[in-house]
């Protein structure tokens, strides 16, 4: 039995290798038959790391080859099946979907967030995933959206699976970083590169400091999307009165101990938010897509956002009551997400059941 993988893999976004990290690693461990094959932008690396096939996800002459060879296809997870990166980008995950299809394989969505879509995006996930055997998305909006343009397909809502990466030790030596015991409480920011996100520049350094000045706690900057997350944190690091830390990229065992042992977070990289929900540190998110706030949501969090790209700068007292509320109700939001994460994390089990299903009846 062969399981062939398509996502956003090998390009060193640490938020996508957790989530193949976690499907590989569960794969593994409910399958011990099943052969792993990985499209990968980084064949080599992606090898190496997890000790997998590995295909070149550029290459058509060898993605048509590997998905003969494959059982089962799975598109996911992450938020593949959308057009606001780029019409380019939808083509290519649908068009691997479709390759199965039509190859006879077994295909399935899985774990993913769905969209946005505009008209012609919905026709293209309409049209080219027709056939699909099942599928599974991350949150409520996606279930909505991906049933209202695959009606005669299951869809079923699950979380996604980062929710059950392994943590990292407990007394992870972070002093290199410049987060070891003396620095703490720190906080993590996680923010990426989006149009909008220059009106905000201005907003994050207030909250970077407001953390210093009135709470004692050194912010560091964590680029989970490598050098051009590393550039907009830059930007707002110049801002800043108090000095915060711009964190190394690093393998992602080493981000999830900076997160793990994070006071607090402030995040737009969904899978930074994410990390900090799995070890129950509360965030304050800045949902620049419709994924993150489906994440708060789902979650039921009841910290609002520190801001909404797109919509209206809030003034600097609402930064200020926001910043001052995610560090006072620590307690009781890190409660909430404990609360929360057995239900979460079973439904990230869940995806693995469906596929399971779907591996028995290949």
């Amino acid at each position: 039995m062969r399981v062939l993988i398509s996502g956003y893999y090998g390009f060193g976004n640490l938020g996508d290798e957790a989530l193949l990290d976690v499907i590989v690693t569960q794969i593994r461990a409910r399958f011990p038959h099943v052969e792993i094959d990985v499209l990968s932008a980084d064949p080599a690396g992606t090898r190496a790391r997890l000790h997998v096939d590995v295909t070149p996800r550029w290459s058509s002459r060898d993605v048509r080859a590997a998905i003969g060879r494959a059982d089962v296809v799975i598109s996911g997870g992450g938020g593949l099946l959308q057009n606001a990166t780029s019409l380019k980008s939808l083509l290519y995950y649908v068009g691997i979907i479709h390759q199965a299809v039509k190859a006879k394989r077994k295909a399935m969505i899985f774990a993913q967030s769905i969209g946005p879509l505009d008209v012609f995006g919905r026709f293209v996930v309409r049209e080219g995933c027709k056939g699909i055997a099942r599928a599974t998305v991350r949150d409520a909006r996606s279930k909505e959206l991906l049933e209202s343009v695959l009606p005669s397909i299951r869809v079923e809502q699950t979380a996604d699976p980062v929710f059950l990466y392994d943590a990292p030790d407990d007394d992870a030596d972070l002093r290199e970083e410049g987060l070891g015991p003396e620095s703490r409480p720190y906080a993590i920011f996680s923010v990426r590169k989006v149009p909008a996100l220059k009106e905000g520049i201005a907003l994050l350094a207030r909250a970077v400091d407001r953390l210093s000045e009135k709470h004692g706690i050194r912010s560091a900057f964590l680029p989970l999307g490598g050098t051009i997350d590393a550039e907009v944190s830059t930007s707002v690091i110049r801002l800043c009165k108090s000095g915060p830390l711009l964190l190394p990229e690093c393998p992602l065992p080493r981000a999830a101990a900076m997160l793990r042992g994070a006071h607090v977070v402030v995040g737009m990289r969904l899978h930074a938010l994410i990390l900090a929900a799995r070890y129950d540190v509360p965030f304050a998110p800045i949902p620049y897509d419709p994924k993150v706030q489906s994440l708060c949501d789902d979650l039921g969090y009841p910290l609002g956002p520190l801001w909404v790209p797109g919509k209206p700068i809030p003034g600097p007292e609402s930064t200020d009551m926001l910043i001052d509320r995610l560090v006072a109700q620590r307690d009781a939001l890190s409660e909430h997400l404990r609360e929360r994460g057995e239900a979460v994390r079973a439904s990230a089990a869940r995806n693995f059941d469906a596929l399971g299903e779907l591996v028995r009846e290949s």
